[in-house]
């Protein structure tokens, strides 16, 4: 829902987070999503023509990108407080315990391929 209020189809989505740094590797995003090279590229022709990402290859936001990534991220904390709430502070603590136990497990049984992000 934040994505689409900001206006952001699913390409473009893709296309502005991975130019914060945080996303995943192009290559894996396009053969993971089903995407093509040529939608990436026109999405980001998109958001280079609204002024959100800079102009040339870099992939790169401009202050305006910037600015709508972070509006997105502000609107999409505010959908998912609930639960969590709901919990309490002791019962997040205890998810965040879980949460982490289980990333450990996950990432040193090699659920998170270094093609996926790059690094």
């Amino acid at each position: 829902a934040a994505l689409l209020a900001a206006g952001l189809d699913p390409v473009e989505s893709l296309v502005s987070h991975t130019a914060t740094g945080k996303g995943m590797a192009i290559r894996w995003i396009l053969s993971s999503r089903g995407w093509r090279r040529t939608d990436w590229e026109a999405a980001s022709d998109r958001l280079r023509e609204r002024g959100l990402l800079v102009a040339g290859e870099e992939l790169a936001l401009t202050d305006a990108g910037t600015a709508l990534r972070a509006e997105v991220e502000e609107a999409t904390d505010r959908m998912d407080t609930a639960p969590y709430r709901h919990l309490g502070a002791e019962g997040v603590e205890r998810l965040t315990e879980l949460g982490r136990g289980f990333l450990f497990t996950a990432a040193s049984n090699g659920a998170f391929p270094s093609e996926a992000t790059g690094r």
